[in-house]
């Protein structure tokens, strides 16, 4: 151990007659630990957020989507073939899309109608996995109950969030509505048929489950008047962080009026918002380790004072000022190593527990600290990412040593005679 390190260990101790000195180190060191704690487990749960999300985009929703620019596609089996064998696409399924309203009772709700193809739609998309009540091949036979004298009717899969808010079950009856409907003599007339819910399903993702409806492309197909033709076809690729260039090669390929959108394209403004807001709360939470710098840099100044004779003392010794200054950098930076340590570790332990933590302070307090009807997720994801926590680590271990720069300069500079001239 070299002296400087030594001697910077030894004045973190204050003495007995200016134990302050001592309860600002201790203040700043936990000043500089709560800011990378609150910066470890704000930036966890922000990615947690954010892979979750994606997760649950990309099982709702297919990796990439062909449409067409005007008008429905009618020759899709001939372009779903094309598709295939483009490199990097694993399955590809057609798909009709659709606003229209159920209704049930006196209950009404607007929704996204999916027309889906019950035999290729689980290679492209999660549906199946996310059914709670039902199988998705019902959507085809609709069963109905051995004693049932009613006509067999149509199936419709909706969200379980949907069903509650139409207060529907399983096995109901339920109207959908088109509003493109027929053109009388009284002018526009709303097409309207009746469904039999034959499941539910449950992303985990609030906007989803009480917004989408699922049917069979043959009947999508029947209900809005689309003959043989589908809005478009959804693609599984291999690698969805490279939809991009998958994308351009399609169009390149296609040509119009066929165009390519990749997941990322429609989900763009969420993704850009939740990669903006983690970035300024990265910056915002770092103001807390500068503040606890301040605390530093004035234990610094206060030991620097307090340190007056040894530094004189030492100086007569032969140390010299690079010397002197080497022993309050290695003070303040053991400070901020101490609470970058102490930080990193409680931040790492709330955030691989926080879900169960949140859960006992909501049963404590009684209050929902997680409503996920404003988060759209049914959950409170937390994942650490190592690059972020040394991310935390360095910064804060930086802005510590900066910190340390000018006090231990000062002393550095301190003339032996003037300090040395009273005593």
């Amino acid at each position: 151990m070299s002296y400087e390190l030594f001697i910077g260990l030894r004045y973190l101790k204050a003495k007995r007659k200016s134990t302050f000195i001592s309860i600002i180190t201790f203040i700043s060191t936990a000043g500089v630990a709560l800011g990378v704690m609150a910066l470890i487990i704000v930036l966890a749960v922000m990615t947690g957020f954010e892979e979750d999300l994606k997760e649950k985009i990309l099982g709702t929703n297919a990796h990439v989507v062909v449409l067409k620019s005007s008008g429905t596609m009618e020759d899709y089996p001939a372009l779903m073939a094309r598709l295939k064998g483009v490199k990097g696409v694993e399955a590809v399924t057609p798909f009709i899309y659709s606003q229209v309203m159920l209704s049930s009772g006196s209950n009404v709700s607007g929704v996204v109608l999916r027309g889906i193809d019950v035999k290729t739609d689980p290679l492209v998309t999660n549906l199946h996995r996310s059914l709670v009540e039902g199988k998705l091949g019902d959507l085809e036979r609709s069963p109905l109950p051995l004693a049932s004298q009613e006509s067999p009717r149509p199936g419709i899969i909706i969200g379980r969030e949907l069903a509650r808010s139409l207060n529907i079950y399983t096995g109901d009856t339920i109207n959908v509505i088109s509003p493109l409907g027929n053109i009388t003599p009284l002018g526009m007339v709303p097409k309207m048929k009746q469904f039999r819910v034959v499941g539910l399903f449950n992303t985990g993702m609030f906007e989803y489950d009480s917004t989408l409806a699922y049917v069979g492309l043959g009947e999508a197909q029947q209900f809005l008047s689309l003959d043989h033709g589908v809005t478009g076809i959804q693609l599984r690729v291999k690698d969805v962080y490279r939809t991009g260039e998958l994308v351009q090669q399609i169009n390149r390929e296609l040509g119009f009026p066929f165009y390519a959108r990749d997941w990322m394209q429609m989900n763009k403004n969420i993704l850009f918002a939740l990669k903006t807001e983690k970035m300024v709360m990265f910056i915002i939470l770092t103001l807390i380790v500068l503040v606890a710098a301040f605390g530093i840099a004035s234990t610094l100044f206060m030991v620097v004072l307090e340190k007056t004779k040894d530094i004189a003392i030492l100086k007569s010794m032969g140390a010299t000022g690079r010397s002197i200054m080497k022993i309050f950098v290695l003070e303040g930076l053991i400070i901020g190593i101490a609470g970058t340590l102490i930080g990193v570790t409680g931040g790492l332990l709330v955030a691989y527990n926080l879900e169960p933590i949140v859960g006992a302070i909501q049963k404590v307090t009684g209050f929902e600290l997680f409503s996920k009807d404003v988060y759209y997720l049914d959950h409170f994801p937390s994942q650490v990412v190592l690059s972020d926590v040394l991310l935390i680590s360095v910064t804060a271990v930086l802005i510590s040593l900066v910190a340390t720069l000018y006090p231990s300069w000062q002393a550095s500079k301190l003339p032996p005679a003037e300090a040395l001239r009273y005593e």
